[in-house]
């Protein structure tokens, strides 16, 4: 656990300080800032989806890993599978992007629940909330399980695949275990409901829970201890989360950096976040797109590939 952030966000919490708050994946960069005193370089939006105002039509392209890099990387963590050492892991790459668009005007033209754009280094624009606290309670809301709304019978398809099932059952139960670090009366209020998302030219059926639970009257007090116990997020590593977090050091060729961190606003009071994935990073060779999806025992090497590319999109309204 990072020390200084837990100490700079108990302390913030302690004394009811409204901030934006900003979080890597493994939890060593991060930004903290008063919602007063807001950097002129950072945009955000949370959980606030607009209405289509621009009807853009954005050109854009991507070029993946081959799959025969995908399927050395695959077949590494089917092995660790095999091993014990994990049951579910989010294996991601970052693949180039080509788009002749700024990373501000991506985040001015692209419509997500939740926005962020920082510093010009990169933008997300996730439909993937990490945590809301409202009145004392703790909600989180798992999604695992994708599928293009366009294919037919899709919901039915989706909510009856067996690996599907398997794998955000693993999820709900990680993310439960997660939160009952910090609550009480931990339950799952609703299991695997569809969600839809808009995909650029598609539109996307997504698979989440939702489970809540009880804080104590002065969570605010321990607010670096009860967000940093729930990272990295459970949805974006896997299963059990610390061996698998090593796996996913050693298997990926790349640092996630903030991909697959967190970003959120805490009031002073109450509290949301997201988990940053749909992620547009600025590299010094150009831009990149990191994506990626869970591996079980069951997966299938092809569809997982294509589960990968599916994800690269600029929800463009």
């Amino acid at each position: 656990m990072n020390q200084t952030l837990r100490d700079k966000l108990n302390d913030y919490g302690k004394r009811r300080v409204p901030i934006f708050f900003l979080i890597d994946f493994e939890q060593e960069n991060y930004a903290l800032h008063p919602l007063n005193k807001i950097p002129k370089d950072i945009y955000f939006s949370i959980d606030k989806q607009k209405s289509p105002i621009y009807n853009k039509k954005i050109p854009y392209s991507s070029k993946t890993v081959t799959f025969k890099n995908y399927q050395k990387s695959f077949d590494k963590v089917i092995a660790q599978i095999r091993e014990g050492n994990t049951y579910l892991l989010n294996l991601t790459f970052a693949s180039k992007l080509n788009i002749n668009y700024s990373l501000k005007e991506i985040y001015d033209y692209t419509d997500a629940k939740f926005k962020l754009l920082y510093k010009d280094k990169f933008v997300c624009f996730t439909p993937e909330r990490f945590i809301n606290i409202q009145n004392n309670t703790i909600y989180t809301y798992p999604m695992k399980g994708t599928i293009d709304a366009s294919i037919p019978n899709a919901k039915k398809k989706i909510l009856n695949n067996k690996k599907e099932m398997a794998e955000h059952v693993m999820v709900v139960d990680l993310l439960r275990n997660d939160i009952s670090q910090i609550a009480n009366k931990v339950r799952v209020e609703k299991f695997r409901y569809i969600d839809k998302i808009k995909a650029g030219d598609r539109t996307l059926l997504q698979v989440s829970s939702k489970i809540k639970g009880e804080l104590p009257d002065n969570w605010q007090d321990n607010l670096g201890d009860n967000l940093l116990k729930l990272l990295p997020a459970g949805s974006i590593t896997g299963a059990p989360k610390k061996s698998t977090t090593n796996i996913i050091k050693e298997i990926e060729n790349y640092q996630r950096g903030f991909f697959t961190g967190i970003f959120g606003v805490f009031d002073g009071t109450d509290l949301d976040s997201a988990v940053m994935i749909r992620f547009i990073e600025k590299t010094p060779s150009g831009l990149v797109y990191k994506s990626g999806g869970g591996i079980t025992i069951d997966s299938d090497c092809e569809d997982e590939y294509n589960e990968l590319k599916e994800k690269i999109y600029v929800p463009f309204f």
